[in-house]
């Protein structure tokens, strides 16, 4: 080896191993603690004394599990939103209202539809609580007297049970022939605290079977009162759903007929300002300010004066006895763009009273994906939508239960709008849809058919808080001029005098212009999370993110090479463990095989048979070397001549 390549071994070998090149793993740590800038690592290598060093292992140890223990928790907040509430004082839209009629349809228009139901409604009145008429309503026909003798279609096709506790499961009693039948299949109670019958341990109820009569069910209620409601509404859609959509129109209230008088923002309205809005558990509802010509309504100042002031006829004559038990109209308050929900957030309105329903709007927004399961417009939940409205939650939840109706029970439920394709439910074409409807109806209230899973709140939505306060209208001492003179006003709608029964006021206002917004912003950023990382290393470590690079470097490269590089050598130390040892023994050969010099002759050789044979392959003669001859040269001993010693030329 030449001198320089000796000096540098030995400069390498004196010097410390760094990264993958260090033999063990050891070594490796040993290098990083005393070349890395995180300080607890170096102080376990260079403190003296064993005491010191378990200390800073103990120390670097829990700053490590801080340090884990803080990022995980800025990873887990990253998700969180924060709300801020913002109020505004501005000039605001006044929200589209809706109002409607409690009854849907006049009591004149459909008793001939109804007539049938109804008599055997009053039968089975009859048979619960031993009378024959109701004598509430004045004008209405008496009561048929045809009800022995005949057979009664609606009772057959779903019998009104009566059960005792004792019975119940087992035997119950029909209403309309008396005898007594077996109770097959489940029996559902529907309790209630507003009627018990007969105050003993009684329920009436009905029973559904599915098509194949194989699966029934019987409904209890404790209630005799929901018992027959709930039996009428049943047979009631059935009979409604097969009336064309125009009929249905001309039998229930006219704008001209519902509202009497109108003012907004202290201008007078009437009904060319409301829009036709059709229900079928409700009838024709009205909607004032509704986008009807693209324009929406604004208000300028708070307060009553500055409102929807309406008052409405009711009509109380015209109900029916059995659809509905309270008088009155029901109003709501939505969007423009919003399907009103009448049947589930309406307000009630009482006759001859005065309502006066204040408003605060309060505007929420919130954060999609990733911080919630919120929607932008449902475009992303997998339900069609079969409202002509924008997308909510309840319209997502109505028209999956819809959807779910019209696939396993073949038609649709009378109170939704119809899917494209689909008829809704009656009779003729589905006889025993009332045993589905019930039975799906039960599934959506335990989440079962996963309506509740799938659909999502929306994330962008307008809310108005309700406070609503009554008063008597009109007063005694106002009562019959007021009546008189809405009388003579209603005089081609009408052609009786009016009584303040027949009338209910409605004020709908803001109560001040403050405009609420409820936002959700992200609690974190990427930069703030990163700045967040940082101070958390700096703060335990003393570390930065070269440091954080070094230590992947170290911990998962360098590491896993040296590992990488141990396996490999005891691969090959076990690889060659298993080979066979090579012989020693050179065999032994009685005649040359290759080489034709070293065939034994059975003469020995001469000298002149010697020279002529060929030469061992392979091999080379050995010669002398020629001589160095600069090493026959005289060299002087000095470099320079001495002046005093130089022999002067003898030319």
């Amino acid at each position: 080896m030449a001198p320089g390549e000796k000096i540098k071994a030995k400069i390498k070998k004196n010097l410390p191993v760094t990264g993958p090149q260090a033999p063990t793993l050891k070594e490796l740590m040993h290098w990083y603690c005393l070349n890395t800038n995180t300080h607890g690592c170096r102080r376990i290598v260079v403190s003296r004394g064993r005491l010191r060093r378990l200390l800073w292992i103990l120390f670097t140890l829990v700053a490590v599990a801080l340090i884990i223990w803080q990022c995980a928790l800025l990873i887990l907040s990253f998700y969180s939103v924060s709300v801020s509430i913002k109020v505004h004082f501005q000039k605001l839209d006044f929200p589209a209202v809706t109002i409607c009629n409690i009854n849907p349809y006049k009591y004149s228009a459909v008793k001939d539809l109804l007539s049938d139901l109804e008599q055997e409604t009053r039968g089975a009145l009859k048979t619960l609580f031993g009378f024959s008429e109701i004598k509430s309503r004045k004008r209405r026909e008496a009561e048929r007297s045809a009800w022995e003798g005949i057979r009664p279609k609606f009772l057959n096709s779903v019998p009104l049970l009566f059960l005792s506790q004792e019975e119940r499961g087992k035997v119950a009693r029909d209403f309309f022939t008396g005898r007594k039948r077996k109770v097959s299949g489940s029996v559902v109670h529907k309790a209630s605290d507003i009627m018990h019958v007969h105050q003993s341990k009684q329920v009436v109820g009905f029973k559904l079977c599915s098509n194949d009569t194989s699966d029934c069910a019987t409904y209890t209620f404790s209630s005799g009162v929901n018992a027959i409601q709930e039996w009428y509404k049943l047979h009631y859609m059935n009979i409604m759903a097969q009336v064309p959509q125009e009929k249905k129109i001309n039998m229930s209230y006219s704008a001209e007929e519902l509202l009497v008088t109108c003012f907004f923002d202290g201008v007078s309205c009437d009904a060319r300002n409301f829009t036709l809005f059709h229900h079928p558990m409700h009838g024709n509802c009205y909607t004032f300010n509704g986008r009807a010509n693209d324009t929406v309504l604004s208000t300028s100042m708070g307060g009553s004066e500055y409102g929807l002031q309406v008052i409405l006829y009711i009509n109380e004559e015209e109900y029916n006895p059995f659809l509905v038990s309270s008088t009155g109209a029901k109003v709501i308050v939505h969007q423009q763009d919003e399907y009103p929900f009448i049947e589930d957030v309406g307000t009630e309105i009482e006759t001859a009273m005065a309502t006066s329903i204040g408003m605060h709007l309060t505007e929420s927004f919130k954060l999609s994906e990733p911080y919630s399961q919120c929607t932008e417009d449902g475009k992303d939940v997998p339900i069609t939508n079969i409202y002509n409205a924008a997308y909510t939650l309840q319209i997502c939840l109505h028209s999956c239960f819809q959807t779910k109706m019209v696939e396993k029970c073949g038609c649709a439920q009378y109170s939704q709008p119809l899917p494209e394709g689909a008829s809704y439910c009656n009779y003729q074409q589905h006889p025993n849809w009332m045993y589905c409807y019930y039975k799906l109806q039960q599934a959506f209230v335990r989440e079962e058919l996963g309506c509740q899973s799938v659909c999502r709140e929306a994330c962008s939505f307008k809310e108005w808080t309700l406070t609503t306060s009554l008063a008597q209208w009109p007063s005694e001492v106002s009562e019959k001029w007021l009546l008189s003179i809405l009388t003579w006003d209603q005089g081609q709608q009408i052609n009786k005098k009016l009584n303040k029964t027949d009338l209910a006021k409605l004020l709908i206002f803001y109560k001040d212009l403050n405009h609420r917004s409820v936002v959700e912003n992200p609690d974190n950023t990427i930069p703030n999370l990163l700045s967040n990382f940082g101070g958390q290393l700096g703060l335990w470590m003393s570390c930065s993110v070269v440091c954080v690079i070094e230590i992947f470097e170290i911990f998962f490269i360098d590491s896993l090479a040296i590992i990488t590089r141990r396996r490999w050598q005891k691969a090959k130390e076990w690889w060659a463990q298993r080979q066979p040892a090579p012989s020693t023994q050179v065999p032994r050969s009685t005649r040359g095989q290759d080489n034709l010099a070293l065939e034994v002759d059975e003469d020995p050789p001469t000298f002149t048979s010697a020279l002529s044979l060929p030469p061992a392959l392979g091999t080379q003669v050995p010669g002398t070397p020629p001589p160095r001859y600069n090493t026959l040269r005289l060299e002087r001993a000095f470099s320079n001549q001495l002046t005093d010693t130089q022999v002067p030329d003898e030319s």
